[in-house]
């Protein structure tokens, strides 16, 4: 009787790494080790390791990022895109932990977007916040968004202490707002945006861009979002 083949080498080394991911040893977004590292752990050339590597990026196992190496991948989270879903809700709702970085606050004059889409006079006075937000510590987006100074005036020492929009606007006498418009475009991150998502430069980013109403129906928010196209699964809802 013919004896059974033994399993290949890249095999072997990629079911050894697999369960290494599968048992929490490298979690989501976790780098492993080089190439000449494995290839030292299991005894082997580095054309056999690649190979293990190749077949586990093929299976969406783990990404390559030119020049920083190997990640185990992240589970996209579900984001729907409804009128009144707000980022930290849908996060938790998906069983994830948010949280949010305030990278810049200024006032200054709007741009003619930023004045169109908020109803105001060119030059106007706008509030503007840049922020990462993150889930499980992982980040996931990068947002800008803009509010009329002349409505908000204590905006932006609210969303210094508080880093939530929600919070921030029902301080300033706002206590819901919805989204009254969205659009979603693909794009590539630039050198700045691939750093604060650790992503490769180039990598694809889901961008959106809206327009959120206050009680009244007038615009109080102009929202721009990169979100990590990895990592996200943005759907729309109409609730």
């Amino acid at each position: 009787m013919p004896k059974d083949k033994p399993t290949a080498l890249w095999r072997s080394i990629h079911d050894s790494l697999r369960d290494d991911i599968a048992q929490g040893r490298y979690g989501p977004g976790a780098r492993l080790p080089t190439e000449a590292a494995l290839a030292a752990r299991f005894g082997v050339n580095r054309h056999t390791v690649r190979r293990a590597l190749a077949a586990l990026a093929e299976a969406g196992t783990i990404r390559t990022r030119r020049g920083a190496g190997v990640f185990v991948a992240h589970r996209p989270t579900e984001y729907p895109l409804g009128r009144r879903v707000r980022f930290h809700e849908a996060l938790r709702a998906a069983g994830r932990l948010p949280a949010k970085d305030i990278l810049a606050i200024e006032t200054r004059s709007a741009d003619t977007a930023e004045a169109a889409a908020l109803a105001l006079a060119p030059g106007a006075q706008v509030h503007v916040c840049d922020g990462l937000s993150q889930a499980d510590g992982v980040p996931v987006a990068l947002f800008r968004s803009c509010f009329p100074a002349v409505r908000l005036p204590g905006l932006p020492e609210a969303l210094a202490r508080l880093h939530s929009v929600t919070a921030a606007l029902a301080e300033a006498g706002i206590p819901d707002y919805t989204r009254a418009s969205t659009r979603l475009t693909a794009t590539a991150a630039s050198p700045t945006q691939a750093l604060h998502l650790a992503l490769a430069p180039g990598a694809p980013l889901l961008r959106t861009v809206s327009v959120n109403v206050g009680p009244d129906g007038s615009p109080i928010e102009y929202g721009r979002t990169w979100f990590a196209g990895d990592r996200m699964t943005l759907t729309v809802t109409d609730d």
